[in-house]
């Protein structure tokens, strides 16, 4: 809950004046949606990162 009200206050601060609350918006919501979106976006990493080795162990080999 605090952190809810500690993200819209911010997200206020971050859009500025001329905002009409979408700041508050987007800073109450962003907490829950990264909440959900970090272990898919952890996922996504480590399957870019084993890739990038798989492909550069396969270079590697081939020019050996």
């Amino acid at each position: 809950m605090i952190g809810k009200i500690l993200g819209a206050a911010l997200g206020r601060k971050l859009a500025g004046p001329n905002a009409e609350g979408k700041g508050t918006v987007i800073g109450f919501l962003a907490p829950a949606i990264l909440k959900r979106a970090t272990p898919a976006l952890a996922v996504t990493v480590a399957a870019g990162w084993g890739a990038k080795k798989l492909w550069d162990w396969r270079r590697d080999r081939s020019e050996a």
